[in-house]
């Protein structure tokens, strides 16, 4: 199934992985060179006139190759000298998709980007945070740009982990299953709480944040013992930890799930052996099929199709995940840090779009009606049909996105704010901007709003957004910046000139939502607006 599509469509064309355009390129001229140590030897990044100090491609943890495919994060082995950390180190294994366009092959990937505010001062303790990119199948931390928060005084750090069939195969017997990607971001994070100084960070104020899959994979590592003082403070966005799907909602084909991102052991195993089947290591003994399987070249793997998509979820039962996380959300058995967390005004928009209209497929009424009885059945889809009539929206793509916004995105953040509220300040948010910029390359027409993930740009640096933003989102991005930023150096993104923003308080009438739109930010009944109280009577 398809997750996040913001760590590539998001990181738009100017996001080129180079030292000349890439993220995090200086503007004006070449860089300097500038050196640091960290606790496996000294790293060559670089200094840019206005002052960021660059760290690309610096390793975390070994290379996952061999033996060590499918295998926990292992350390770093030391090197004399110094490494160079000018350029970004290689993606994890990926194949092209309509909106990532790019592939790797290269298991030795497990690096991080390190963007520090200005000067690098290892006296100095700024705030540091850690991004999980999106998407379960594609992307890579050189495609964010950190240099918007490194303005405001924030160490950035970006992160590459294992994708895919790499992080999430499962075998009876082997340690790990499903959670390898997990495993390597607590690995990048532990880097960070033992490195973070020597780049003028505190290792002891770490905010990680992610976006979508990678939201959904934070909310995995709040109910993780493992992950237990590694961070304190998250921020979510388009996040999925707490939502179910119903059939038909991801495409036609595609089964309902009673969650979106999380799956047993059993079931993570189940798609292990469908999917790698044309590999022809099937075995009744595991350890004879793990063999096989870690004897393959990667070009191998990734030719059997589908099989990056099909490993876009989370095993859980096991040491990492010890219980389904919005199981123990939802009975407040999680860390207790400050959570900043929302999402998009349309989230589903994105998924209709690029499936039907955006790719001159029209979704029909025909479909409409045929969707709504795949998700809820004969008799609730009718019920569904006279709430949201196909009279009061543009086109029946933009009904069939409402429901699924609504029901499924919506009603999981809702659930979501309201598990963590109940025990840690909750800063709540939707991205409300309907006219954000789109980057998808598809050639049809379709309105596709406050997209999934469409708030990513707002946040880290972009050429091509901000050739396309308008003097207001210009603003809302400043602001937007401000907020994220002050949330990560004090758990509150409230500061002086800033719109206030209040905590999300479940028992209120209207638990506070900040709506972020240009020029327009303020509180939203976010409940109301998606018709929570009606979903809240029809969901099951």
């Amino acid at each position: 199934m398809a997750t996040a599509l913001a760590s590539l469509l998001l990181g738009g064309p100017g996001a080129a992985a180079s030292p000349a355009g890439g993220p995090g390129a200086p503007p004006g001229g070449g860089p300097a060179p500038l050196t640091v140590r960290t606790d496996a030897g000294a790293v060559r990044g670089s200094l840019t006139p206005a002052g960021h100090g660059l760290f690309r491609g610096v390793p975390y943890a070994g290379p996952p190759e061999g033996e060590h495919r499918w295998a926990a994060p292992r350390p770093v082995a030391p090197w004399k000298g110094v490494r160079d950390a000018t350029e970004p180190g290689p993606l994890c294994p990926q194949v092209p998709s309509a909106y990532a366009p790019i592939a790797s092959e290269e298991e030795d990937c497990l690096v991080l980007n390190v963007t520090a505010p200005r000067t690098v001062r290892p006296g100095h303790r700024a705030p540091v945070l850690v991004w999980i990119h999106g998407d379960g199948s594609v992307g890579g931390g050189a495609f964010f740009d950190g240099r918007r928060f490194a303005d405001r005084g924030v160490v950035v750090v970006t992160v590459n982990y294992r994708l895919g069939v790499f992080g999430g195969l499962a075998l009876p017997g082997l340690e790990g299953s499903g959670t390898f990607g997990l495993q390597d971001q607590q690995a990048a994070l532990r880097w960070v709480r033992r490195n973070a100084a020597a780049f003028g960070g505190d290792p002891r104020n770490v905010t990680v944040a992610g976006s979508s899959f990678g939201a959904a994979a934070i909310t995995g590592h709040l109910t993780s013992p493992a992950a237990r003082g590694l961070f304190d403070r998250v921020a979510l966005s388009s996040g999925e930890g707490m939502m179910d799907m119903p059939a038909g909602a991801m495409g036609p084909e595609v089964p309902g799930y009673e969650w979106f991102v999380w799956r047993t052991g059993h079931e993570m195993e189940d798609v292990t052996a469908e999917m790698t089947r044309p590999l022809g290591c099937a075995s009744p003994d595991p350890a004879r099929t793990l063999r096989c399987l870690r004897g393959l070249p990667v070009k191998r793997i990734l030719a059997v199709p589908y099989i990056m998509n099909a490993f876009q979820a989370f095993g859980h039962d096991n040491r990492t995940l010890p219980e389904l996380p919005p199981r123990a959300l939802a009975e407040g058995r999680f860390h207790r840090v400050p959570v900043l967390s929302g999402a998009t005004l349309d989230e589903h928009r994105t998924f209709v779009g690029m499936r039907y209209d955006a790719v001159n497929r029209p979704f029909t009424e025909d479909d409409y009606d045929q969707a709504l009885t795949r998700a809820f059945g004969t008799r609730l889809a009718a019920v569904v049909a006279a709430a949201y009539p196909l009279e009061d929206f543009p086109s029946p793509a933009l009904a069939w996105s409402t429901v699924v916004t609504d029901r499924m995105w919506a009603r999981g953040t809702h659930a979501q704010h309201t598990a963590l509220g109940r025990h840690v300040p909750v800063y709540a948010y939707e991205f409300a901007d309907r006219d954000a910029p789109m980057y998808l390359p598809l050639p049809g027409r379709f309105d596709f709003g406050a997209f999934h993930a469409g708030d990513t740009p707002y946040l880290f640096e972009d050429e091509e957004a901000v050739r396309r933003f308008t003097p207001a989102q210009k603003r809302l991005s400043d602001t937007m910046t401000d907020f994220w930023a002050g949330f990560a150096r004090s758990g509150t993104p409230n500061a002086p000139g800033l719109p206030a923003w209040a905590p999300y308080r479940p028992g209120a009438p209207v638990p506070y939502t900040q709506s972020l739109a240009p020029d327009a930010i303020g509180p939203v009944d976010y409940a109301r607006e998606h018709r929570l109280r009606f979903w809240h009577h029809r969901a099951r």
